[in-house]
């Protein structure tokens, strides 16, 4: 639980419309009344903790020429963190989650073709004998803005 006012301000305003500049820290500090250095720093502490995962842009794959995916594994649970350390491995996993579901991690997959995905979901079952992985491509992709106010 985040208990600083300050961290909750940052949390709060980065995650919509960041700044495209050369020093968007420099900008959101500036905004937020912090010095550049403080912001920074502030950011990088709460990536220790896990509260942040990610700074980065979402794009429309789709737009892009890219394709995307919705993947569903049936995992041991012996080999839920062998499966979810290998899946996070591959620069195309936008999000991976645990579910109380039979199919308990469910993760996104962009990459530039079909195949990609395919050969990256066998490479995955190789290295963790998990061979039950649903490929649930995306026929509409539906992009809605998660945004939480802390």
């Amino acid at each position: 639980m985040i208990e600083d006012q300050i961290s909750k301000n940052i949390l709060n305003r980065i995650q919509a419309d960041f700044p495209i500049h050369p020093r968007p820290y420099k900008i959101l500090a500036e905004e937020l009344g912090l010095s550049e250095d403080q912001l920074i720093d502030e950011i990088k502490q709460m990536k220790q903790e896990m509260i942040i995962r990610r700074i980065g842009g979402n794009f429309s794959p789709d737009r892009l020429g890219f394709y995307s995916t919705l993947c569903a594994a049936r995992v041991a649970a012996d080999k839920i963190e062998l499966f979810a350390t290998t899946v996070n491995m591959f620069h195309g996993v936008t999000h991976n989650y645990q579910r109380d579901h039979q199919y308990n991690i469910w993760f996104t997959f962009i990459a530039p073709s079909i195949q990609e995905i395919e050969k990256s979901l066998e490479i995955i079952s190789q290295k963790t004998g998990v061979t039950e992985i649903l490929n649930l491509p995306a026929t509409h992709v539906f992009k809605i803005a998660a945004n939480f106010k802390v």
